[in-house]
């Protein structure tokens, strides 16, 4: 029956990516976050697709600007950049693990790192330094506490259910066997569920970005940029909230939400330790 399922979810997934890939070209968005998308799709298969066709895809002509205006989308795209980004890093490590016989707390400390390392340095800093001037020191330093926090909560969430899945799933730890990949997409489907409130918390605050419309610099004059993360193809990107807007201060506190957010990791860590198979 567990063979069917993962059957079934590997074709739901491939068709899924195929779509989004093809779709998502003529959709206003900007180019990292297409990407993120189609890493997203296939990471999660037809629940990405979903994703993108119900927070991103333009539904009429000309209304991306407002469709993804709403709090809730700009969480979800601030919460895929993360978790796309992080999930390339987040498997590397997990496949080099795997090739090395690296295993448990050892395992994990590997999946964080390269994730961080990759989501932070790459997918964020690099991807999105055009929002902080052009200057990658500029964007490393900008984005460093979001990607903190947001990877934490994603790891808290994917290091249990992957350990949990493990412990019922033969051979979820090779990664010639589709049974190794099953397990990665449900941790990481968990993981995103469980950065979303981070997110949510990180782009009321302006500390992180959501989704961004992306058109032709010739398009009409209602094709217009706005803080919420849009802006003209051919034109600077707005700057990189990474301030708090207006002067105001977040609520609760970045100290508070940091603390948070390695008791929840911590949390995470312990309960995989625990559900690690022996």
């Amino acid at each position: 029956m567990l063979d069917g399922v993962m059957l079934l979810w590997f074709l739901l997934a491939a068709a899924s990516l195929l779509f989004v890939a093809i779709d998502i070209r003529t959709t206003p968005e900007s180019p990292v976050m297409k990407w993120g998308f189609a890493l997203l799709t296939a990471y999660t298969g037809v629940i990405g697709a979903f994703l993108y066709v119900l927070g991103c895809r333009e539904p009429l002509p000309g209304t991306h600007e407002q469709y993804t205006a709403a709090r809730w989308r700009q969480t979800l795209g601030s919460t895929m950049h993360c978790v796309a980004g992080d999930g390339v890093g987040i498997l590397a490590g997990a496949v080099l693990a795997s090739v090395l016989g690296i295993t448990g707390p050892a395992e994990m400390v590997l999946e964080y790192a390269l994730g961080f390392a990759f989501g932070w340095t790459i997918f964020q800093a690099l991807f999105m330094r055009d929002m902080a001037g052009g200057s990658y020191g500029a964007a490393l330093k900008g984005t460093f506490m979001s990607e903190l926090l947001s990877m934490n909560l994603l790891m808290a969430g994917m290091m249990p259910t992957m350990m949990i899945l493990r412990r019922y799933i033969p051979s979820a730890d090779n990664p010639l066997t589709p049974n190794f990949w099953f397990v990665m997409s449900m941790s990481l489907l968990v993981g995103f569920i469980i950065a979303y409130p981070m997110n949510w918390w990180l782009v009321a605050n302006h500390l992180k970005h959501g989704m961004m419309t992306v058109r032709p610099a010739s398009a009409g004059a209602h094709d217009h940029a706005a803080m919420s993360g849009m802006a003209h193809e051919g034109s600077p990107m707005p700057p990189m909230s990474m301030s708090m807007h207006e002067g105001q201060a977040p609520r609760p506190s970045i100290a508070v939400m940091t603390v948070l957010s390695f008791v929840a990791l911590v949390a995470g860590f312990a309960l995989a330790v625990l559900q690690a198979p022996r």
